[in-house]
């Protein structure tokens, strides 16, 4: 797909991914890629209220996430940042047991809208994310992949962050496995020139 273009998820953008989850039904559980970010709302969240959530924390510039984009279709996306604006990951207690310190950025999740998948758009998501950050100022970037040895042993739908591979060809490094079948990956990121 030669012709996709990355934006940012902006207030002005919010639409474009408003639009992309709703036609995959809320992505998982309706989560509408709320679940790692600090939540205050207590137990029950509604579907309207996770879309509300994600909408409020755009709007105040503490929710990013990089878009890709087929034309004016948004069709995947990359979410990012900080470890305060993503604090809940997966397999939090351990990860933080053996962190010599924590990133300045962090990949936590990689979506590609269904009828897209198996054409390379998840590497453009990452790609998109990483250009991002440098746009920011850069730093040291994390990101939780699924480590499956090279082999799609899952369903596609369950790479919820993508392959160790992809991440190896974005310029990762493997530094530790965290949990069952992840694993973290380490890049510093220059700021972009100008910055």
């Amino acid at each position: 797909m030669a012709d996709v273009t990355v934006k940012s998820l902006t207030p002005e953008t919010f639409d474009d991914f408003a639009a992309l989850v709703e036609r995959n039904k809320g992505m998982f559980a309706n989560c509408w890629c709320t679940w790692f970010h600090p939540d205050d709302r207590g137990p029950g969240s509604t579907v309207e209220d996770n879309r509300a959530f994600k909408k409020r924390l755009v709007d105040e510039g503490i929710a990013h996430a990089a878009l890709v984009y087929d034309g004016d279709l948004a069709i995947a996306w990359a979410e990012y940042g900080t470890p305060e604006e993503l604090p809940a990951i997966h397999h939090r207690k351990e990860y933080l047991a053996t962190a010599e310190r924590l990133p300045d950025y962090r990949i936590t999740c990689i979506q590609v809208e269904k009828v897209h998948r198996g054409k390379g758009l998840a590497s453009v998501a990452l790609r998109g994310a990483v250009d991002l950050i440098a746009q920011a100022g850069g730093g040291v970037v994390e990101g939780y992949p699924h480590d499956t040895g090279g082999v799609r042993k899952k369903n596609s739908s369950f790479l919820y962050n993508g392959t160790r591979t992809m991440y190896e060809r974005q310029g990762f490094t493997y530094d530790r496995p965290k949990g069952l079948g992840n694993c973290v990956m380490v890049r510093r990121v220059a700021p972009s020139p100008g910055h």
